[in-house]
């Protein structure tokens, strides 16, 4: 067992008598050299991480963020990349968000040296938000609805090529359903065919379910508030196929975010409110790697852990990040406004190496 894992897990039972003695998580911040702001994030170890955001901007680091290089495709200063997705140190894909032609995909293979535009979204109705993948080869992007039903892009080459899935398997969408580009956490996978899809902007916020990697989707209600285009799900987390954690609120900073977070415990099917929700609007959530209960939610306004599997919330650093992603050499990463990049810490120690 790491030493991390020790630090959040003690037998086979949530640690809420024991999170007092917890080492205390914050974040060290690492200087990027960018003002952008960076909603797309990809840790894929301690020392390899990509981020992506505004203005065109991609970053890597290959030395666990002591330098960072920037690889923006060329070209792109008026587009917003929202999420990213690496492999490891060469090859990733970029996500841009934007009505018509503006929601594009990109991807390098010799680590943002050059980069391959592999799809141009020509329907101007769909506005594409998140891309995941289940391993280096499949994957999913995901669009606001287009007649009446969210658009699901795959890929089965690495991102290489894509193509648009039949609607046909798609629940319908509620009037004024949407998914929300704030982190690259509107649509998560665990394993090798599941995913889910996070909504807001209807009556009611709702998390949608495919076990086939997008064939076919179910879709339930959460408790985080919705009927407004600036509320509902923000990001989902799922550490196996049953266990999720939702995020979420009005992203507005003057207005209240109650019931801003939710748990699932049967793959999505059903959703209870946090008894301690974190106490505003979060936008990205990860598991701790290697820990049954201990997840962290990023936002704004501050930041948040859960030793008790997302049931209860305490806040731990007020720092503003958008975006939040672990590795499993026991490596979390958060990113955010003004070029803002942090790794986790645990005390006045960086995590350590699995042991």
């Amino acid at each position: 067992m790491s030493v991390l894992s020790a630090a959040f897990l003690v037998g086979a039972t949530p640690l809420t008598a024991h999170a007092a003695a917890t080492p205390a998580p914050g974040w060290e911040l690492k200087e990027t050299g960018v003002t952008a702001r960076l909603r797309g994030l990809s840790p894929v170890s301690r020392d390899v991480v990509w981020a992506s955001g505004s203005e065109g901007t991609v970053l890597r680091t290959v030395d666990g963020g002591r330098t960072w290089l920037d690889v923006s495709p060329p070209g792109t200063d008026g587009l917003q990349f929202r999420d990213v997705e690496a492999f490891d140190a060469r090859r990733a894909v970029v996500l841009s968000i934007g009505e018509g032609a503006d929601s594009r995909i990109y991807r390098t293979e010799d680590g943002g040296r050059t980069w391959s535009q592999t799809f141009t979204n020509d329907e101007p109705r769909a506005f594409y938000d998140c891309v995941a993948f289940f391993d280096k080869r499949h994957g999913l992007a995901m669009s606001d609805p287009v007649d009446g039903r969210f658009r699901i892009l795959a890929t089965e080459d690495g991102g290489r090529s894509w193509q648009v899935l039949p609607a046909g398997g798609m629940p319908e969408a509620l009037p004024g359903e949407a998914g929300f580009a704030a982190s690259g956490q509107c649509l998560v996978t665990s394993g090798g065919r599941d995913v889910w899809l996070a909504s807001g902007g209807a009556e009611r916020s709702r998390v949608f379910h495919s076990r086939d990697r997008g064939r076919t989707w179910t879709v339930a209600d959460t408790p985080i508030p919705a009927a407004d285009p600036a509320r509902g799900v923000f990001a989902v987390a799922f550490r196996d196929a049953r266990h999720g954690v939702a995020v979420g609120g009005d992203y507005r900073p003057d207005q209240a975010s109650p019931s801003a977070a939710a748990v699932s415990g049967d793959g999505g099917a059903t959703w209870k409110a946090a008894a301690t929700p974190p106490p505003a609007y979060r936008s990205g959530v990860t598991w701790l790697p290697h820990t049954p209960f201990a997840a962290i939610a990023v936002g704004p306004s501050g930041s948040d852990v859960t030793y008790t599997g997302g049931r209860t919330w305490r806040t731990f650093d007020t720092g503003s990040f958008d975006t939040v992603a672990c590795t499993r050499d026991l490596s979390c990463w958060a990113s955010g406004e003004q070029g803002r990049v942090a790794r986790l810490t645990l005390g006045h120690h960086r995590l350590p190496a699995s042991s």
